[in-house]
């Protein structure tokens, strides 16, 4: 069953469409790779790939980091309450320890909150990325569909004047096997067998006397 590719549509209206749809990220199917299978993908697709791949790698980053900040944070603050005894003396080591900690945790909680606001705010561009993505691959896809199915009717016409011509020639290549038959039969009822078996025998003779001369050659060539 053949289908017909629709009119293609614009960027704004993939974008519309688009709008409250649940995309999955694209580079991460597999599916999605097998498109550009044996070609080369387009510069437009390669630009947004390499910025949804980027920001990717950013959010496992900034995950990463986020949690190895609380871990070290976590550790800080054991050690807080492990000085807190002599922490009130101001040359006690405790005193310095606990000082050093505090200010480290405040880093870490400076360094944790730029974390967390990347992380909220990184879904946003990497769902932007994606959809850029994926409009582009739509238009890919569609571009290629309907240089396909050009393909397709140019080739199915082509096929069908070919089985046109082709029936024409089983015809014609019919006709003249039925006429060669005609001919032989009417030979054999108007000359006879007899006259008819020595015009057979001549010309095998002839093929027989050809066949003879070239195995003399071969005898003389090899005695």
């Amino acid at each position: 069953m053949g289908y017909r590719i629709r009119e293609t549509r614009t960027e704004q209206d993939f974008s519309a469409k688009l709008k409250g749809k649940k995309i999955p990220i694209l580079v991460l199917d597999q599916k999605w790779h097998h498109i550009f299978a044996g070609t080369k993908k387009p510069d437009i697709i390669l630009k947004y790939e390499k910025q949804v791949d980027e920001e990717l790698a950013r959010q496992g980053r900034l995950t990463q980091e986020l949690k190895e900040l609380k871990k070290l944070k976590s550790t800080l603050m054991k050690n807080i309450v492990e000085n807190m005894e002599g922490a009130e003396l101001k040359d006690h080591p405790s005193s310095k320890k606990l000082s050093q900690d505090r200010r480290l945790i405040d880093e870490i909680n400076e360094k944790m909150e730029r974390c967390e606001d990347d992380l909220l705010e990184l879904p946003h561009i990497l769902r932007q990325a994606n959809d850029n993505l994926m409009t582009e691959t739509m238009k890919y896809c569609y571009g290629l569909l309907r240089t396909n199915e050009t393909d397709i009717e140019e080739i199915g016409e082509w096929i069908k004047n070919i089985r046109v011509e082709l029936k024409k020639q089983i015809i014609i290549k019919q006709s003249a096997e039925i006429k060669n038959k005609e001919i032989y039969s009417y030979m054999h009822d108007i000359f006879g067998p007899q006259v008819i078996d020595v015009f057979d025998l001549k010309y095998e003779s002839k093929e027989e006397d050809a066949q003879d001369s070239n195995n003399g050659k071969k005898e003389q060539n090899n005695p």
